[in-house]
């Protein structure tokens, strides 16, 4: 018998109206026993918004405000030395922890190449004068 509940399709009615409920939401704030100094606060809310909000849970929490911390201290190492290489690798495991890695957020890399190959081509396409392109400036 399996114990754990039945998982919501992600494309369904239902995730929609969470998805949005939580976009709806203020940020995510750390928990109130856990200490996140100013200078950290871009790197936890980019972490926080890179999954969804109802998946978040208090440890999650405390890993991520860890990982806020270890990139915001990765800002201040000297690229290339002892400590820089020790930080990355503990980001990495952090990000892994609290499944915020790439493969985590945005899927396989084998799943994006046609992403990759549409958005690729259509900075290439110069279109035509019926299909106006946006072009930055």
């Amino acid at each position: 018998m399996k114990l754990t509940p039945k998982r919501t399709r992600s494309d369904s009615a239902k995730a929609a109206v969470q998805a949005h409920q939580n976009a709806a939401q203020a940020p995510i704030e750390p928990p109130s026993y856990v200490t996140l100094p100013e200078p950290c606060k871009p790197f936890w809310q980019a972490i926080v918004t890179s999954r969804s909000r109802d998946l978040w849970t208090d440890a999650d929490l405390v890993q991520a405000a860890n990982l806020a911390r270890v990139q915001y201290a990765i800002e201040s190492a000297t690229v290339g030395s002892d400590e820089h290489a020790k930080l990355t690798r503990l980001a990495m495991a952090l990000a892994r922890a609290v499944a915020v890695h790439p493969t985590a957020t945005t899927g396989r890399a084998a799943d994006q190449v046609n992403a990759n190959t549409a958005e690729r081509e259509a900075r290439q396409d110069e279109g035509d004068e019926l299909i106006p392109r946006l072009r930055a400036v």
